[in-house]
């Protein structure tokens, strides 16, 4: 099967939803895909929450398929996001200096892509 983990730095929604949609897609299609939200992509963290948002079903949903891996935690700290990534439920990913290591998803036969 293939794995691909999808690290998304970019806090412009344009280029979020493309990170969404491609994750779906690659679940959809039998693939394992993971979403990383690092750096300035945790700031969206509280929009995505909101329902009015465009990007909320598909935050939801891919949430709810279990592609969110999680959040970096010190990105989401230095953005102010913390709390909001915890009360989304999400996952705090911080075994690299307090950022998720990009060696951990390739160890596990990912392919990583970065946007």
């Amino acid at each position: 099967m293939q794995k691909t983990a999808l690290f998304v730095f970019n806090g412009d929604p344009a280029c979020f939803i493309h990170v969404l949609l491609n994750g779906l897609d690659m679940q959809e299609k039998g693939m394992q895909a993971q979403i990383i939200v690092e750096g300035a992509a945790t700031a969206l963290l509280p929009s995505l929450a909101d329902t009015g948002n465009p990007l909320h079903k598909l935050w939801q949903k891919a949430k709810t398929l279990g592609i969110v891996d999680g959040v970096c935690k010190g990105c989401a700290h230095k953005m102010g996001t913390l709390e909001e990534a915890a009360n989304q439920g999400l996952t705090l990913l911080d075994d690299m200096s307090g950022h998720p290591a990009m060696s951990r998803y390739i160890e596990a036969g990912f392919a990583v892509i970065s946007f």
